[in-house]
């Protein structure tokens, strides 16, 4: 396959996928029409889940959209309204039932890490993958915004329970009942994203950050991501008491003498993530 014929074929998957060393890399592949989200692309991005939560090779993934002006604006409402006309149910909450289910947005046991890398617009559904992440790495140009209510919708990949979680209640009610706009400047103030940087210095900070994250023990950062997330809503007693599955893991493994030991050997460990 020659150079251009290779680029359009790349161009025609919704989802590439890509591991180098211990990193995953999942790229939202439609820039011409900003990265929206397809039932074709949701089918892609679950099989790519699925496979990452498998490979033990595995520990982290940095999650982006193609070209320069949007990580994504969410559902593609060309194909929804084509859906719409054909008869098909409307969307709700979850993804139940559809392409890709369950989707990032509410595939609670994925243990994983997942840092987003936001350029140019997070709309919609591209924001709800922005809140389902754990990390969030935002250029300047990056502008996040659920206006799902300007067009009849809810924003029903968990915008509305995660926003409102994630910052202040009537900050989040003014976002949700208005559709307005967010820059990175405010969403590192809200605390929505770790670090805003200039455009150009997007990639350098990804590759910091996942360079902090290879060096902790992957099967701590799984036992904190379960931890954490199941006992957001617990009172702080029963989060102590409550049993966790990967730090029974964790507490199991060489790896939890390995940190120790290399500390007291002063070297750097090597972990075994298994």
């Amino acid at each position: 396959m020659d150079a251009e014929n290779q680029a359009a074929a790349t161009e025609e998957r919704p989802v590439l996928y890509e591991r180098a060393g211990h990193v995953a890399r999942v790229t939202l592949n439609r820039p011409r029409v900003l990265n929206a989200m397809d039932q074709r692309m949701h089918a892609e991005l679950g099989a790519v889940w699925d496979e990452v939560e498998r490979d033990d090779r595995v520990r982290l993934v940095v999650l982006t959209g193609a070209g320069e002006r949007a990580f994504s604006v969410g559902q593609d409402l060309t194909e929804r309204a084509r859906l719409d006309r054909e008869g098909a149910e409307p969307t709700t909450f979850g993804s139940t039932g559809r392409p890709g289910a369950p989707r990032l947005t509410d595939r609670f046991t994925l243990t994983k890490p997942v840092l987003a890398r936001v350029r140019g617009y997070a709309l919609g559904g591209g924001f709800e993958l922005v809140l389902a992440c754990d990390l969030v790495i935002a250029a300047h140009s990056a502008v996040f915004a659920l206006p799902e209510a300007a067009l009849g919708l809810v924003p029903g990949a968990g915008g509305a329970f995660r926003l409102a979680r994630q910052i202040p209640l009537k900050a989040a009610m003014g976002y949700l009942l208005t559709g307005h706009r967010m820059t990175a400047a405010q969403a590192l103030a809200f605390g929505l994203v770790n670090e805003a940087v200039p455009d150009d210095e997007l990639d350098a900070c990804v590759d910091r950050w996942t360079a902090d994250l290879l060096r902790c023990a992957p099967l701590s950062q799984r036992a904190l991501k379960e931890a954490v997330l199941r006992s957001l809503d617990l009172p702080l007693e029963q989060a102590f008491t409550t049993r966790y599955h990967w730090e029974q893991v964790r507490r199991a493994s060489e790896d939890a003498r390995e940190g120790p030991r290399a500390f007291a050997e002063k070297r750097p460990p090597v972990w075994r993530g298994h």
